[in-house]
């Protein structure tokens, strides 16, 4: 009958058994025998809690996908002949949408006259782009249609660093308002089994097929 290495639920070495004498210890221990490397020599199987294991992968992707970063459009529009005050208002506004992770189109509306100058606008999403620098990446770079010109930027690794501090200042003051309720952190520890992406459950009838 086949053989198989077997690891406890704490982690430590059982040692080499039969599948039968496996299965029958973890259900002993009202656990199961899962095989976490099957092409092992013997495979190695653990003795885990497999709904709690899967219930810990499924919060883990919950929380990674909370972290991705995700990126709405937002616009902000000018004119050639916008104020230096103007023109300021609207760059506290597209350092604040790059804040919260958001690209920003910037356009330039020509009107009249205005478009047989468009090396005016021309100018001014430069200096957007000179003002922020390598605070964001320029998706598009400005680029007249009609008449419109337009860039669109996003949001670099300035503007990420501080989101992500903010989320983590978030989930610290969360944490701490839990503990202060009497309630576990939202973190739960790894085991070494759940770094497998698809670990098989033992049945009995299978350990017999074996």
């Amino acid at each position: 009958m086949r053989e198989v290495r077997v690891i406890g639920e704490s982690g430590e070495q059982i040692g080499i058994m039969r599948t039968l004498e496996a299965l029958d210890l973890a259900q002993k221990k009202g656990l199961d025998l899962v095989e976490v490397s099957p092409n092992g020599r013997p495979p190695v199987c653990r003795i885990i809690d497999y709904g709690k294991y899967q219930y810990k992968k499924s919060k883990r992707e919950h929380e990674a996908r909370k972290k991705q970063h995700k990126f709405s459009m937002k616009e902000i529009k000018l004119r050639p002949k916008t104020g230096e005050h103007d023109y300021q208002f609207k760059v506290s506004h597209i350092d604040r949408f790059l804040s919260k992770l958001s690209k920003v189109k910037v356009t330039i509306m020509f009107r009249g006259r205005e478009n047989t100058h468009p090396e005016i606008g021309r100018e001014i999403l430069l200096r957007i782009i000179e003002h922020f620098g390598d605070k964001v990446v320029v998706e598009q770079k400005p680029r007249r249609e009609g008449r419109f010109m337009t860039m669109v930027l996003t949001p670099g690794d300035h503007y990420k660093e501080i989101a992500d501090e903010r989320l983590a200042e978030k989930e610290r003051e969360e944490n701490a308002a839990r503990e202060a309720a009497g309630k576990p952190e939202s973190s739960d520890e790894a085991t070494t089994a759940e770094e497998v992406e698809t670990p098989t459950v033992k049945t009995p009838d299978e350990a017999a097929a074996e």
